[in-house]
């Protein structure tokens, strides 16, 4: 078969990009193949394209509504119909619509969450699945920067599929999370595609700043002047919406708050405004970024350092997606430490909570009572917890064969109970702590940060480039507009208003 000629036909490119046709074509043999390339490489074309050539669907589990609307939108656009996601932005009549017509349809994206559901399955056995996609891999390893325990359980899903050909792909893996992603989907004999992970047209650059208000200045003085449009990600929703409101006063940018308390509807949106250039300037959560395709994105500023080296990898990497010079600015502020701390403790429930987990268990359990949805949202009430939290206490329960399904089975003493499920805590702070060092050294060294990256990755530079870090070569003028804007930003008086704005004592 002609790879280079289809290409053309139904993609409208000459050549390939790296890795991409070695990838297809060990999936066309039928292999299952694990493939890490660097983010905006193109991953997307290495399920397409076998679409054209298999006779049945292609299955894609993708982890973020927004990134699963972009892509069908996108398809859509290019002329293909046979497409659709299954997701909760459509009403329960038009999904079983969809689910009793899914052979019109070449390919469905679903969540790894819309899979937990029987009927779905069901729909999805009838078919002939001829390829079995997991994009954002790493959310399937419990050493992953977005461990999802939704994606756990995606192995045996793949099994009672037919065990279809299975492709991975990710771009931020270290080995010991490559070997858990191919054993936790069960495809021990998965070729792999390991690419190196460096953006050479990305230049990093580490600012220190020495107080809230010095970090304030710096960020107006860039994205004043740098060339845009640009990300800012904070680690704070609160955060997001006082400095989108500081940039609106204080320059003539057109800015835009986004995270995950906004309306689905309203994200979408955003991004939709962004993606269109409606938006100068994107001050965002993580919540944001997974997956969009902005290519003309000429920066990424983080105004909070994220917890670990591979979701910064992530995040740097919607910049300069169409290859040209971008740059990666973090505003180091050593007082910032205690933000990616307080996170890693908010994200786990503390023995108290797990505590009251096992009263509601045990009740359920003596009065014979089912766990259906309506009660899981009920205990997240009662527990005061996020539905995060309760996906990963609902885990616990499934590992404990407490909970099989809706039946609530025989419970363990409180005290075996909770040092279980607490020794699992232990274990996944202790790794986080782990990787927030690894990140506080990144933002410390004196060495090349570009080396230090791919050596976490077990990479190595393949050339360093006119514009590589703080540490070597690195002139932001570079990044600047070219009618010569005024480099200075005079200082502006936030006495006042530093005390409610700068109170991070409750990150939201």
């Amino acid at each position: 078969m002609n790879l280079e000629k289809l290409l053309k036909e139904k993609f409208g490119y000459a050549t390939f990009r790296t890795g991409q046709k070695e990838i297809i074509t060990d999936l066309l043999e039928g292999k299952d193949v694990f493939a890490m390339l660097p983010t905006g490489a193109g991953k997307s074309l290495t399920y397409l394209m076998p679409g054209y050539v298999f006779e049945g669907i292609i299955v894609i589990v993708s982890p973020l509504l927004s990134l699963m609307e972009d892509q069908v939108k996108e398809l859509k656009k290019n002329g293909e119909k046979r497409v659709v996601a299954i997701n909760s932005f459509i009403n329960k009549y038009e999904k079983s619509e969809l689910l009793l017509n899914l052979d019109k349809f070449k390919f469905i994206f679903l969540s790894p969450e819309t899979l937990q559901n029987k009927f779905i399955i069901k729909q999805l056995q009838q078919q002939v699945i001829a390829l079995f996609v997991v994009d954002e891999a790493h959310c399937i390893s419990q050493w992953g920067h977005e461990f999802r325990t939704d994606y756990l359980k995606l192995g045996e899903i793949k099994k009672t599929l037919g065990s279809p050909p299975c492709l991975a792909l990710t771009a931020t893996a270290p080995n010991h999370v490559q070997n858990d992603i191919i054993d936790q989907l069960q495809i021990p004999k998965a070729v792999k595609h390991i690419y190196n992970i460096d953006r050479p047209n990305i230049a990093l650059h580490v600012k220190r700043v020495y107080d809230e208000k010095d970090k304030i200045n710096e960020l107006i003085r860039f994205v004043e002047n740098l060339q845009g449009p640009g990300i800012i990600y904070f680690s704070s929703r609160k955060m997001t919406e006082k400095i989108a409101q500081i940039i609106k006063e204080e320059t003539n940018l057109k800015v835009a708050a986004y995270h995950g308390g906004l309306e689905q509807e309203d994200r979408i949106l955003l991004q939709q405004q962004f993606v269109e250039g409606q938006l100068d300037v994107i001050c965002c959560t993580s919540a944001f970024g997974m997956g969009v395709n902005k290519p003309d994105t000429r920066f990424v500023i983080h105004y909070h350092f994220p917890g670990q080296i591979e979701s910064y990898v992530q995040e740097i990497g919607r910049a300069g997606r169409d290859g040209k010079e971008s740059v990666a600015i973090l505003l180091y502020l050593e007082e910032d430490t205690h933000i990616p701390k307080r996170l890693v403790e908010h994200e786990f429930p503390s023995p108290e909570i797990v505590d009251e987990l096992f009263n509601l268990v045990s009740k359920y359990s003596q009065e014979s009572k089912q766990l259906h949805i309506e009660d899981e949202n009920e205990w997240c009430e009662k527990l005061q917890i996020s539905e995060t939290m309760w996906r990963f206490l609902k885990f616990q329960l499934e590992r404990l064969s407490i909970l099989k399904g809706t039946l609530i089975g025989s419970i363990p003493e409180q005290e075996i109970f909770t040092n279980s499920i607490m020794k699992v805590i232990h274990t996944r702070k202790h790794f986080k702590y782990e990787k927030l060092n690894e990140m506080l050294l990144f933002l410390q060294t004196e060495t090349c940060l570009r080396q230090y990256i791919l050596a976490i990755f077990n990479q190595e530079m393949e050339k360093k480039p006119d514009n590589c870090c703080t540490n070597c070569i690195f002139k932001e003028e570079t990044f600047f507009r070219k009618q010569g804007i005024e480099q200075t930003h005079f200082p502006f008086n936030w006495k006042k208003e530093l005390h409610t704005i700068f109170n991070q004592s409750e990150i939201k």
